[in-house]
């Protein structure tokens, strides 16, 4: 049996977004607007939440950095090299993806603690890896860096190796063949992995609480703020947050439909 006509499927798709992400959004900003603009004001002027903002903004960034570097050779390895284990490896890839986070933050927790097997190697020089920024920023780079391989692998798999031959063919390096052949066909994807894998960084919870140490002012991401809001019954404020946050996600896809726009016309 075929699907149904356009309109058929199309008014299905409409009340199923509508129901889905639509309804409980607009509801979310409602409940948000509730305070008034003092109200944001004041949210806005809190030390607390401007200090849990940039915890959780400057350690999403900065682990997206990391996976979008890493990311990108580790998906070049295993679309390109044929290796023991490669497989496996591919495999690993998304188990963050379906790995529970508190599984994820307590695994991240024993290891890297400073009685954990590798927290305890760094810790002789000086490095601690848990319960500070460092913890975050480790949390959030286990679970993006999923985004960023499985957005570049399509793209890189797709790459024609004429192209690349006959760059070198005519005299190019392999980092110019890389930087004006490679680089240009997968940059779209890589800004689209990158913006997937910082959204998910800047709402994710259940793996960095345990591993950060949730001091106020220190290692604090803004989610926790948001939970500690909710667990104080003060719910206006804790949604008039979350609308925050959900502007700032919003700014970012929209952000990511302009950059892939502009690089499709190019």
């Amino acid at each position: 049996m075929t699907l149904p006509g356009f309109k058929r499927t199309l008014t299905y798709t409409l009340i199923y977004l509508g129901l889905i992400v639509i309804l409980p959004l607009t509801v979310l900003i409602y409940k948000g607007t509730e305070l008034g603009v003092s109200g944001f004001t004041k949210i806005l002027n809190d030390e607390r939440v401007l200090a849990s903002l940039w915890i959780s903004f400057s350690a999403s960034l900065l682990a997206t950095i990391v996976n979008t570097f890493f990311g990108l050779i580790l998906a070049w390895s295993i679309v390109r090299y044929e290796f023991f284990g490669k497989n496996l490896l591919n495999t690993l890839i998304d188990l963050p993806l379906t790995l529970p986070t508190a599984v994820a933050g307590i695994s991240l927790t024993a290891i890297y603690s400073e009685k954990g097997f590798i927290g305890s190697k760094l810790s002789e020089f000086g490095i601690k890896s848990a319960y500070n920024f460092n913890g975050i920023v480790i949390a959030l780079i286990f679970i993006g860096i999923p985004y960023i391989v499985r957005t570049i692998q399509p793209v890189i798999e797709e790459l024609q190796k004429e192209d690349e031959e006959a760059s070198e063919s005519l005299g190019a390096s392999n980092f110019q063949t890389f930087w004006y052949v490679i680089f240009p066909v997968i940059l779209p994807s890589l800004f689209t992995g990158f913006g997937l894998a910082f959204s998910r960084a800047l709402g994710e919870y259940g793996s960095v609480i345990f591993i950060s140490g949730n001091l106020p002012y220190q290692t604090e991401i803004i989610p926790l703020v948001i939970i500690t809001k909710l667990e104080q019954y003060q719910y206006n404020e804790a949604t008039a947050i979350a609308t925050i946050m959900l502007f700032f996600s919003f700014t970012i896809l929209i952000l990511l439909n302009l950059i892939q726009k502009r690089f499709m016309r190019q």
